[in-house]
């Protein structure tokens, strides 16, 4: 019996721990932000990179208010 209990708390756990999971940002980066990643991608390709520094920090910014790590 006291292994169906254990089991029991595993399954418990394995549900408590799926909470933290459902924060993470449900979209990938490659798709998350795609009007400031396209107006970034033109410009670097357009001008460089260095001369495209708002519009990457706006891409930045646009991923970190989707919960990004950037």
């Amino acid at each position: 019996m006291s292994s169906v209990k254990s089991k029991a708390n595993e399954s418990n756990g394995v549900s408590a721990s799926a909470t933290p999971l459902e924060q993470k940002p449900k979209l990938r980066p490659c798709c998350a932000c795609p009007e400031t990643k396209k107006l970034r991608d033109e410009c670097i390709i357009e001008r460089g990179e260095e001369n495209c520094g708002d519009l990457i920090e706006k891409h930045k910014q646009c991923m970190r208010d989707l919960g990004f790590k950037i």
